[in-house]
């Protein structure tokens, strides 16, 4: 069993931190504190009162850094970061837990080296993870409410409920309205989203007898 444990080890250099430098966490965004992993760590049962104050500082403190999720390997540096003295800050990290616990040095993809924290990482992750789905999510609803839009505009232009319930359709005439209109919207563009899908063939479905076509904007 040993033997198998040390053959699924790998040196393969030091970790390579994966938030590129560019990422920042907005005002919108916050980082979970899973505050019963805290209560059921061994730092938060064996350090001391001043020394949890400082860890709890640190991981607050990576998320404004570069990359966020990091701090700089000087130990100076970060006892400035704290407002700490320095000579009592490196005292209080040769502690056996010291506040820089389970900080382990990692490199850049610019190449500096810095220290990140396994959980504090996996924190930052979630909280991009959630802001990306809500972006997604905001850009799913506008991209919903514009289409609605054309379609009470198309409706009101005298095109029939069958065209108007092709989704394909109504996709298509959209993301040429996106890539090719680049002004407010209005019954123009609609008719020219019209006229270019006739000219594609996407009104292919045949219509009640008697439908003349939607009605031109005057």
């Amino acid at each position: 069993m040993t033997a198998t444990y040390l053959a699924a080890v790998r040196d393969d250099g030091p970790f390579v931190y994966p938030i590129p430098r560019h990422e920042r966490l907005d005002g919108n965004s916050f980082v979970k504190w899973q505050h019963h992993r805290w209560l059921a760590s061994d730092m938060r049962l064996m350090a001391t009162f001043e020394v949890k104050g400082m860890a709890r500082d640190l991981f607050d403190l990576a998320q404004t850094q570069s990359p966020p999720g990091t701090l700089p390997v000087d130990r100076g540096v970060i006892a400035r970061l704290l407002g700490a003295d320095a000579h009592h800050f490196d005292g209080l990290c040769r502690l056996p837990y010291g506040p820089l616990r389970g900080w382990q040095p990692c490199v850049t993809e610019d190449g500096e080296t810095r220290l990140f924290h396994p959980v504090v990482l996996e924190q930052i992750r979630d909280a991009f993870d959630r802001r990306e789905a809500k972006a997604l999510a905001n850009n799913a609803k506008a991209i919903a409410a514009r289409r609605d839009r054309m379609v009470a505009a198309l409706r009101s232009m005298g095109c029939d409920e069958e065209m108007l319930a092709d989704e394909v359709l109504i996709d298509r005439m959209d993301n040429w309205l996106t890539a090719n209109w680049k002004r407010r919207r209005e019954a123009v563009a609609y008719q020219k989203a019209l006229d270019h899908a006739a000219r594609q063939g996407w009104l292919g479905r045949p219509r009640p007898e008697g439908w003349a076509g939607p009605k031109r904007p005057v």
